[in-house]
């Protein structure tokens, strides 16, 4: 009798530890994720990258005997079994006990700690709080910049003086890429003032840039920078001060005659030869604003920056009634698109625009394919081409099939919640194991189309990713679970998705989050004259930088996030979003092209080599619109409630990543 004692006392010795280790971490049954825990519980057992998988002890397992996190398995392996159809647009309210929390367990983060800080409605008073917060936020940076910096490109804030372009080291690419010593922070910044309904400052600041800036500067910069920083900042505040209905408040500038549209078309004439001498039609990467493309430079150029200027070189084109400047970036999204892989339908990261030969292979969502993606849907929304659509569609399908690992729903099912990986464009096999901040702006395209489950799913890795580190590094190796790239430039991509999920569901769950991230920026990046680069995620030392994107999109979709009653939510579906977050009507007037024919497929500008005649510009000419369009395809309509257990179990998994 006595062995019998001792053993029914280790049985319940190990039932006891069994449940005061499920309360210490969290464990629950279903651990798909990889995770490295050194004592087995009976469940599902893990495989390291270098061994082989265990025999699973319990009944858990995935199907065909795979272990491990799935996202190391190609497509059509493990949990996910068929390429997914998208868009998913789940009914509302469904949701599934298996997401993030329930794979990953959660830890001190039970029921009621979860009702108590996500049911119901966020307090007013905390929301009128964290907006306040955001404006001072934005105020700080801008009066600094104006006080130390103007009118210099950048704030230094640390030292509290300006930046311009590197003239000593013309190869420090990090800086003259983006300053062109044009007061670059006042001019992306221009926008952000009218959304937060400061028109004595907007008035001011349109007025000195009128006044003060010049493109004909011996700068050379990036054609992709100066187009969405400069040139799309230019035209929405022409856009701003030009609409009869003034939403903002009063934005009208006394005697304007039209001089930012003016000096957006000066710019990009001044782009224009980036299109010169390319044989395939993909512009040069980069431009001297005197003397055009430079004798030496790279015949090398990134698909998002080649591909993504539809947007603001098509309105500018639109304005205008010139069909030049749209005509070149259209060729140019055309021949990229013609050069995608014909077995994946995937474009790789890095081309050659004189060969046509692909430098980059790597085909993921982050930088250099990022805008492009985001581009093809934004230009068909703003212009209504059909091809926009189409091409958007087709890359989405490709990205689902072969970037897209894990289960095939977000909140249900067995295997690893979804993840977008980095693949070979030809084979689709995985390249590496890390993902980068830019990808963070997917789940807010995921809004766009309606595939809302997904992009909850997406987003929530990356905030738990940010909760972990109070930031969000430029390389995350989700198979090491820790920072490739260590430092943070205070970039909005999570701010962006963040907004938008709020937007398409009203679930509470993300004014929380943007409340993290507006008080890790405070506790973290604030210095003397503005807001500083984190250096290091882990040891928050910091760079003396502050990128002007900080202004123009991180502040404004912090701020828009809290503001309710702003005149964009007010305006339903009539506004717009660029890749630099400046702001833009959807207007029926931007649906009229009057040179159709110039875009035919008979004209040939899709095929790559082949010579095309050039439109020739018309005599510049402003076509004013007041009209406002306030539809957009019913497609794009989305909102989505939540149940609480849903948003519960995203938040369990915070902190575990």
């Amino acid at each position: 009798m006595q062995w019998r004692a001792l053993v029914l006392g280790l049985v319940l010795l190990r039932l006891g530890l069994h449940g005061v280790l499920w309360l210490v971490f969290g464990l629950g049954p279903s651990m798909g994720f990889y995770q490295r825990f050194p004592l087995s519980f009976g469940f599902q057992r893990l495989r390291s990258p270098d061994g082989p998988a265990s025999p699973a002890s319990g009944p858990v397992g995935r199907p065909g005997g795979l272990s491990g996190p799935s996202w190391l398995q190609p497509p059509g392996t493990g949990a996910t079994q068929s390429p997914r159809k998208v868009p998913r647009r789940p009914e509302p309210g469904v949701c599934g006990p298996a997401h993030w929390g329930y794979v990953l367990g959660g830890r001190d983060r039970g029921p009621d700690e979860y009702e108590k800080r996500y049911s119901g409605a966020f307090p007013p008073q905390l929301r009128a709080q964290m907006r306040d917060l955001a404006r001072g936020m934005f105020v700080f940076g801008y009066d600094n910049y104006m006080a130390h910096a103007f009118p210099q490109d950048e704030l230094n804030p640390i030292h509290c003086r300006g930046r311009g372009p590197d003239r000593g080291d013309p190869s420090n690419l990090n800086i003259n890429d983006v300053l062109g010593n044009y007061s670059l922070t006042l001019v992306d910044a221009l926008d952000t003032l009218a959304v937060m309904g400061n028109s004595s400052e907007f008035q001011k600041a349109v007025k000195l840039v009128i006044n003060t800036v010049s493109f004909d500067k011996d700068s050379t910069v990036q054609v992709f920078e100066a187009t969405i920083r400069v040139l799309g900042s230019l035209l929405s505040a022409h856009r701003i001060i030009t609409d009869s209905k003034q939403p903002f408040g009063d934005m009208t500038i006394k005697d304007y005659d039209n001089e930012l549209l003016y000096m957006a078309h000066d710019l990009a004439v001044r782009l224009l030869p980036a299109f010169e001498n390319t044989k395939t039609g993909i512009p040069y990467p980069r431009v001297n604003l005197k003397t055009g493309v430079p004798p030496d430079t790279n015949n090398e150029t990134c698909t998002a920056g080649a591909g993504s200027l539809l947007v603001e070189f098509g309105i500018l084109s639109r304005l205008l009634g010139d069909s030049t400047f749209e005509w070149v970036a259209r060729r140019a999204v055309k021949a990229l698109w013609n050069l995608r892989s014909n077995d994946t339908g995937l474009l790789g990261n890095v081309v050659n625009i004189q060969t046509g030969h692909w430098v980059g292979k790597q085909s993921g969502l982050g930088a250099g394919l990022d805008s492009f993606y985001e581009y093809l849907l934004k230009s068909y929304i703003l212009f209504g081409e059909k091809e926009d659509l189409e091409m958007f569609n087709a890359a989405y399908q490709s990205i689902q099939n072969y970037l897209r690992r894990g289960r095939e729903a977000c909140n249900e099912g067995e295997g690893d919640p979804p993840l977008y990986v980095n693949v070979n464009m030809f084979s689709g096999q995985l390249m590496n194991t890390w993902i980068d901040s830019l990808q963070a702006f997917f789940p807010g395209l995921q809004v766009l189309i309606g595939d809302v489950e997904d992009a909850i799913c997406l987003h929530a890795f990356y905030y738990a990713i940010w909760k972990r580190y109070g930031a969000l590094p430029e390389r995350y190796n989700w198979q090491l679970q820790a920072p490739d790239v260590l430092f943070y430039p205070l970039r909005p991509e999570l701010v962006e998705s963040t907004y938008l999920l709020y937007q398409a569901t009203k679930n509470p769950f993300y004014l929380h989050v943007g409340m993290d991230i507006l008080q890790s920026l405070e506790k973290y990046t604030k210095v003397k004259c503005g807001y500083a680069t984190l250096h290091h995620v882990i040891d928050k030392s910091t760079e003396d930088r502050m990128e002007s994107f900080f202004l123009s999109e991180t502040c404004k979709y912090l701020y828009l996030l809290f503001d309710e009653d702003n005149p964009v939510h007010k305006s339903g579906t009539r506004y717009m979003f660029t890749t630099e977050g400046h702001i833009v009507s959807v207007d029926e007037h931007l649906r009229e092209l009057p040179w159709k024919e110039f875009f035919s497929e008979e004209g040939g500008q899709d095929q790559v080599g082949k010579s095309v005649p050039r439109p020739k510009p018309h005599e510049l000419k402003v076509i004013n619109s007041s009209s406002n369009c306030n539809r957009v395809p019913d497609e794009r309509r989305y909102s989505l409630p939540l149940k609480s257990i849903y948003m519960r179990q995203i938040d369990q998994m915070v902190g575990l990543i």
